[in-house]
């Protein structure tokens, strides 16, 4: 039986408007007047409440097979379902075989078969060596690479310099798939080390974490990136975009025609270096965060259309490997978990600032669907997609708490944190996953393969 959706709040490409979503099987079959309910449909009206595309995330640190201890398809597809995000792509590292190749790609298949409570896709990884790898996972249909000009902290995920980019970016030439990369390059930060070293800085302080990883790491990973993108006449993404000076490099390289699309990441526009306490390592993440007047920057950016979406780099270990108990940043494991509570936590921000929810569905959902070759699919309310939707309470604050954390560890920074916006229901594909905080039938998430 067809279903309709219908709200006096309904977020189309064309903006929040009332509207009737006419939905049969999987698909949206239609946009309708909000008073143009078919008399064959079964009506979910949800009277003031916003009905918004399912969101996408394409960053996101899942780890199986091989580390599930981290994470799991299990665990991150419903956290993502309780957050509203109805589409992850996964990393090719912390997994164990990295997704490196296209054997390592049908071992991951393997593994979420039966798992997921939401749709995914994987990335592809350039590491040094195994770009006679990449056709392969071409045709077996990621939807680009992810590479790290840095060492990843993964002995198997090696990181790449210019020539190791170059012998990629020529297997990839024409294909029209992006290459992600890690922005960060070693020489300065090894230099900011070695001077903390010699200073003696505190290894508890996250003033000398800062310190260590320099935005001149960012700016010299882009410089190299922007010209390699004009080379190659292939697109390239700079993820978790962390330092704003690289801002201006950015925009004149669009300006130029150059493909290049970045991302920040939602604890960049949540927290600030200032007000993170010593000792919390939950916090640690690379590029780190920086400051208030950097995060400020950033926001800017996103609101002029400099930066492209946000992500979560959703990236957990188990609780230990942060090392709270003894503060270290030098020796804590760097990666922030966060999926699923993107949307509140950044809502709040934005809307402090005047933003709107239209923006918000375009840096979360529609921008990281066009870039994993989903545009159409997923990521937008609009005819033909899939039936992705998500009713979210847009004025409800609340306090983000441990039971509001549905990853597998409840070690986040993000508790305690006052958020914006509640997501009532999650729907995947036409069928309810989540609804006032419980989750629906079984995991009947797929792979979505690039068209």
């Amino acid at each position: 039986m067809a279903q309709a959706f219908r709200s006096r709040r309904v977020l189309t490409p064309e903006g929040l408007h009332p509207a009737t979503v006419v939905v049969e099987g999987e698909k949206i079959a239609s946009i309708r007047a909000w008073s143009e309910v078919p008399p064959d449909c079964a009506l979910n009206d949800y009277g003031d409440l916003v009905v918004m595309p399912g969101l996408v995330d394409t960053h996101v640190h899942i780890n199986e097979p091989g580390r599930t201890e981290w994470e799991g398809f299990e665990t991150a597809t419903r956290a993502a379902a309780a957050g509203g995000v109805t589409m992850l792509v996964d990393m090719p590292l912390n997994c164990v075989p990295e997704t490196i190749d296209a054997a390592a790609l049908e071992a991951k298949r393997a593994a979420a078969k039966g798992k997921t409570w939401v749709d995914w896709t994987a990335w592809g990884g350039v590491v040094r060596g195994n770009a006679d790898s990449l056709p392969g996972l071409v045709s077996a249909g990621v939807p680009g690479f992810k590479c790290f000009m840095i060492q990843s902290g993964i002995d198997g995920f090696a990181w790449v310099d210019e020539n190791d980019l170059r012998l990629a970016l020529e297997k990839l030439r024409g294909t029209g798939l992006p290459l992600l990369a890690h922005a960060e390059v070693a020489g300065p930060i090894d230099a900011a080390v070695a001077r903390l070293h010699t200073e003696r800085a505190d290894p508890c302080a996250y003033s000398t974490w800062l310190a260590s990883r320099p935005d001149k790491s960012e700016l010299d990973a882009i410089a190299l990136l922007v010209r390699l993108a004009e080379e190659f006449s292939t697109p390239i993404h700079i993820v978790h975009l962390a330092t704003a000076q690289a801002l201006p490099m950015l925009a004149a390289a669009r300006t130029c025609g150059i493909p290049i699309t970045v991302e920040t990441c939602a604890h960049y526009l949540c927290f600030a270096s200032e007000d993170i306490p010593d000792g919390a390592t939950e916090y640690k993440c690379a590029p780190p965060i920086r400051n208030s007047a950097n995060r400020e920057s950033l926001l800017q950016a996103l609101e002029d259309g400099d930066i492209d979406m946000i992500t979560t780099d959703h990236s957990p270990c188990p609780p230990e490997m942060k090392k709270r108990d003894q503060g270290r940043f030098d020796q804590a494991w760097g990666g922030i978990a966060s999926l699923g509570l993107a949307l509140p936590a950044v809502w709040r921000v934005m809307h402090h600032r005047g933003a709107n929810l239209e923006s918000m569905a375009r840096w979360m959902a529609s921008a990281p669907a066009k870039l994993a070759g989903l545009e159409g699919r997923k990521g937008a309310i609009a005819a033909g997609a899939d039936a992705d939707l998500v009713v979210l309470d847009p004025d409800h604050e609340w306090t983000i708490g441990t039971d509001d954390l549905h990853f597998r560890h409840k070690l986040s920074p993000y508790i305690g944190l006052t958020a914006r916006g509640r997501v009532r229901e999650t729907w995947l594909r036409g069928e309810t996953v989540f609804s006032s905080g419980t989750f629906f039938g079984s995991p009947r998430g797929k792979e979505q393969v690039r068209a």
